[in-house]
């Protein structure tokens, strides 16, 4: 899962070398942390959260059935 996050992000960015993405795991849920580049953070929202939001349905959709991931975008 953290390698399509990762590959998502770099395909949205400016500066893709700049994108990290860390694994946290928790009880019941693993936490994929995202960071990019300040000046690319905006690409990896998009208006309203779309793009970010669309990023999640797509790792939601990866891991039906298998264990929760919930996706954070650190600034």
């Amino acid at each position: 899962m953290r390698e399509l996050v990762e590959f998502l992000a770099r395909s949205l960015v400016e500066e893709p070398d700049q994108v990290r993405v860390t694994e946290v795991r928790r009880d019941h849920a693993t936490v994929l942390e995202l960071r990019v580049s300040p000046a690319d953070l905006g690409k990896v929202i998009g208006r309203q959260g779309r793009t970010a939001r669309a990023i999640r349905n797509l790792v939601a959709a990866a891991a039906r059935g298998r264990r929760r991931y919930i996706l954070d975008i650190l600034d």
